[in-house]
């Protein structure tokens, strides 16, 4: 019975956080216009959104520079122009691709060597509302020095207080919350061993000159 019940505290405790996480996801949007950093960092994803409202917010004179974070090399910078906002002379003189990051993880490396390699230390972080706790956490692991100021995407499907009533959005909030989870215990067991070994692996982010979004998550 002891058991029984520890279990259901747990299960609790677990759908409790579920629907705060989902609170705090909702709270992020529509995002405030954010305060001038040095500069913009965007993490692809499933649509350009987070890259166009990075390249407004660079065309808004909100930071330096761009780096979208997650790329291939299968379309050309050229193409991906075409797809966003602002003017070419930006474009071209102050957007990295950046293309080895495959997931988050990868994400927050990426973004931690680029903004070492310029001297950055104060990013706006541009990604979809539901990935934003995550990306955040995963940043500061590897980037504890750099101030990071979100600037959230909205997920239309999302913005329903009654997401878990959709098979599609309780799926997308319910795996986000567990990676987020995932993510808060890793950084919980660095503290209590005292080693990270992400900050060890930070290499210089290579810059491509043609490249192709590709989600990372």
């Amino acid at each position: 019975m002891k058991f029984l019940t520890l279990i259901g505290i747990v299960a609790l405790v677990w759908v409790v956080g579920l629907f705060a996480f989902a609170d705090r996801v909702r709270g992020l949007t529509p995002a405030d216009p954010p305060e001038r950093a040095d500069a913009i960092v965007a993490l692809t994803g499933p649509s350009a959104e987070r890259v166009n409202a990075a390249i407004r917010l660079l065309d808004q004179g909100k930071g330096d520079r761009v780096l979208i974070s997650g790329v291939n090399k299968e379309v050309r910078r050229q193409e991906l122009r075409a797809l966003t906002p602002g003017s070419n002379r930006l474009f071209n003189c102050c957007v990295d691709l950046g293309f080895e990051a495959e997931d988050t993880e990868g994400n927050a490396q990426e973004i931690a060597a680029w903004a070492r390699s310029h001297g950055y230390d104060d990013l706006i972080v541009v990604t979809s509302d539901y990935h934003m706790p995550r990306s955040l956490v995963e940043i500061r692991s590897v980037a504890p020095g750099i101030r990071l100021h979100p600037y959230a995407v909205e997920t239309p499907s999302l913005d329903n207080s009654r997401w878990w009533k959709a098979a599609v959005t309780a799926r997308r909030m319910t795996l986000e919350y567990m990676k987020y989870l995932a993510v808060l215990g890793r950084e919980g067991l660095h503290r209590i061993t005292g080693r990270h070994s992400e900050r060890e692996t930070l290499t210089p982010t290579p810059v491509e000159p043609e490249a192709r979004l590709e989600k990372a998550e």
